[in-house]
């Protein structure tokens, strides 16, 4: 990775946004558990849902990630609530094409456009989506 590269990676807009990350205290009366981790680094998300008629009504994440991580984890913690399934879900897939080249992520999620000079680094892919698959397993486990 070349310094230009790891600037570009790493931001001032990245490192402010992994630093105010929302929704880290736990929530009072969680209704589901969600937990991925990325294995070619180790960062974790875990998160806890309430869900009241079809949308997240509550929302706590507790990140132990890498600055991408944690920055995307700032995105999507900030757009969370009030989400449905089928929002999370394009949410999650719209990430995932935008690092293999595709268009930033729709309204309300299009602040993921911070995080495009991740594209050209496929190892952290995993960390970037942390956050938003870590919702859809605690949804899962909600609806089991």
């Amino acid at each position: 990775m070349s310094d230009t590269g790891l600037y570009d990676l790493y931001s001032e807009r990245i490192l402010g946004l992994a630093a105010a990350i929302p929704h880290l205290d736990p929530l009072p009366v969680p209704g589901a558990h969600g937990q991925r981790r990325a294995p070619m680094c180790g960062s974790t998300i875990g998160v806890d849902l309430v869900i009241e008629d079809g949308r997240i009504a509550g929302f706590s994440q507790q990140v132990r990630a890498c600055a991408l991580g944690q920055a995307s984890a700032a995105i999507f913690g900030a757009q969370a609530i009030g989400r449905s399934r089928a929002e999370v879900q394009r949410a999650r897939d719209q990430l995932e094409a935008m690092l293999k080249g595709g268009p930033v992520p729709e309204a309300p999620f299009d602040d993921y456009a911070v995080l495009q000079a991740a594209r050209d680094y496929p190892a952290r892919h995993g960390s970037i989506l942390l956050a938003v698959e870590a919702t859809l397993a605690a949804w899962d486990a909600a609806e089991a």
